[in-house]
C-alpha cells in the first residue's frame, strides 16, 4: 500500500469557512484509502514542523487541497511551506539552480478551488489573466514543489467556489481524476 499525505491549506474567513476544502478533503480521503494508507495535517489546527517533515518523508504522494486567494495560496499554507521546507531536508546544494531537490521520488498535487469561472483561462492576451492557463497562474507553487524535487501531477480545479451551486458534477470528476493519476 502507497502512502498519501493530504494538507488542507484553508485559512478561515467570514465569507469563506472551509466547508468547500474540507469536503474535497473528505472526499479525496474516501476514494483513495483503497490504495493508500492517508494521513492530513489542516493547517489552520496547528501543526509541529518536526512532524510534518516525518509525514513528508512517509508520503509517497502529497495532495494540496486549499483555495486560491489572490492569485496564490493562502498566508497560512504559504507560512506552513516556509516553515517545514527547511534546506537540508527538502532541498541541498546543486551545481545547476533548482536541481537540489530531495523528494524526487514523490509526487503532489494541487487541487484548488478557485473564485474565477473556468472560462477566465486560457483566453485572450487582453482578458484579465492575459490568456494564462491555472498551472501558468501558479506557477511560482508548482516551481517550489519542483524545487524540492516533488513530480508534479496534473492540478484539479473547482471554479466559482464562492458561488458553487452544485458540487457534485466535480466530486464525480476529482473520482475520475484520482482513478486515473493515482491509481496506476
Amino acid at each position: 500500500m502507497r502512502n498519501l499525505l493530504i494538507i488542507n491549506g484553508h485559512d478561515y474567513f467570514e465569507r469563506a469557512q472551509g466547508q468547500l476544502n474540507n469536503t474535497m478533503v473528505k472526499y479525496i480521503t474516501e476514494f483513495t484509502k483503497r490504495e493508500y494508507e492517508v494521513i492530513h495535517t489542516e493547517i489552520i489546527k496547528g501543526y509541529h514542523v518536526n512532524e510534518e517533515i516525518q509525514k513528508f518523508k512517509w508520503a509517497d504522494v502529497v495532495i494540496i487541497q486549499a483555495p486560491i486567494y489572490w492569485f496564490s495560496l493562502p498566508g497560512v499554507l504559504k507560512k506552513y511551506i516556509d516553515d517545514v521546507f527547511v534546506p537540508d531536508v527538502f532541498f541541498g546544494k546543486a551545481k545547476k539552480f533548482g536541481t537540489g531537490g530531495k523528494f524526487n521520488e514523490k509526487k503532489y498535487m494541487l487541487s484548488v478551488t478557485w473564485g474565477a469561472r473556468k472560462s477566465a483561462f486560457n483566453g485572450m492576451k487582453d482578458d484579465f489573466l492575459e490568456g494564462l492557463s491555472e498551472d501558468q497562474v501558479l506557477f511560482p507553487i508548482h516551481k517550489t514543489f519542483e524545487y524540492c524535487g516533488f513530480n508534479k501531477l496534473p492540478t484539479f480545479s473547482t471554479y466559482s467556489a464562492m458561488n458553487l451551486v452544485e458540487l457534485d458534477p466535480y466530486i464525480a470528476k476529482i473520482e475520475h481524476y484520482l482513478q486515473e493519476h493515482l491509481f496506476n
